[in-house]
């Protein structure tokens, strides 16, 4: 069995009553993370090489983490055929919750972690905090990821575009 197959076989697991293994969960949010991670770096980078101020840092990094990680997502569903609108709203039904959950996750560390929002680009504190956030962050999505994958919810939407 090739690898595409074997992802569209554990991702419909659960309609099979066996529910979605813990990889099936692990490669969606690898999915996710993957265009979530791009915006949240790039936001955190373009804040704070530009001095603004830690919570437009903050809410320029949740908006292109969101841009990103819908974009991702919309490009392989657009490349298997549906319409724009459709593929939006593909995405938003497959990455929502697990972007918020990851942004949640994401940015109480690096507000928490004393000096990391405030330090430079080439400050090591800077890197490992949103480094740890993102380990974190895809960590403790998950399971979350899981759970709706075995509920028929989130990327268990776009596993029927592969």
């Amino acid at each position: 069995m090739d690898h595409t197959a074997h992802q569209h076989q554990n991702a419909h697991q659960h309609h099979h009553g066996s529910g979605a293994s813990w990889r099936t969960a692990a490669q969606a949010t690898l999915h996710c993370l993957t265009g979530w991670a791009i915006g949240e770096v790039l936001g955190m980078v373009i804040g704070t090489a530009a001095g603004l101020h830690n919570a437009a840092t903050v809410v320029l990094s949740i908006a292109l983490a969101f841009v990103f990680g819908y974009a991702l997502t919309m490009r392989g569903v657009l490349r298997a055929g549906l319409p724009l609108r459709q593929a939006l709203k593909v995405a938003l039904a497959a990455d929502t919750v697990s972007i918020v959950v990851m942004e949640l996750i994401d940015n109480t560390i690096m507000v928490g972690v004393p000096g990391a929002m405030d330090a430079g680009l080439t400050q090591a504190l800077f890197w490992v905090s949103l480094a740890a956030s993102l380990a974190v962050a895809f960590a403790l999505t998950t399971p979350v990821n899981r759970w709706m994958i075995n509920r028929g919810k989130g990327h268990a939407v776009v596993h029927a575009y592969h």
